[in-house]
């Protein structure tokens, strides 16, 4: 069974997704004992504005728009490395860019769905994917550290064409 998946459909109100994980980010931090800084919560927001990833220096270049000042990419680096350690953000290897992640704090199977078309992604997560993939690594007694999948294709929107200008 599917859970949670996020393939955006119109309307979608990003701000409902961006304040749900602004607000988890913040207990998550305070349970973990560290500080969510303005520059973290700021790219968050960015991550979670549209589904879409972004890169570092996209990241960069809108911060900058936000702030008003500029921002070293060795800030957006750091940030989105901390977003990826507490589970709030993932790195995307085949596109090199960057999403929020829907289940924060929890064990699950980083499956993208990726479109092709309007390049949105959505996380979706399996139970027996995770355990196919525990059962796997564990008949040859190798230790899983971190995977992804990643599934291109087209999004409910584009197969429909109703993403057509």
């Amino acid at each position: 069974m599917l859970t949670n998946a996020r393939l955006v459909q119109q309307p979608h109100d990003h701000v409902r997704c961006i304040n749900a994980a602004v607000a988890r980010a913040h207990e998550i931090c305070v349970n973990s004992n560290v500080r969510l800084t303005s520059t973290r919560e700021a790219i968050l927001k960015l991550l979670w504005q549209s589904h879409q990833p972004l890169g570092a220096y996209q990241l960069q270049q809108q911060l900058t728009r936000v702030t008003d000042k500029p921002v070293a990419p060795p800030t957006i680096y750091r940030a989105i490395e901390f977003l990826i350690d507490l589970g709030l953000a993932h790195r995307i290897p085949s596109i090199n860019a960057f999403i929020g992640c829907p289940f924060p704090n929890s064990d699950h199977s980083n499956i993208f769905l990726i479109c092709q078309e309007c390049k949105t992604v959505a996380e979706i997560t399996d139970n027996k994917v995770n355990n196919l993939l525990g059962n796997l690594t564990d008949k040859a007694k190798f230790k899983l550290n971190s995977q992804t999948i990643e599934l291109f294709g087209l999004c409910p929107n584009c197969e429909s064409g109703d993403n057509d200008e």
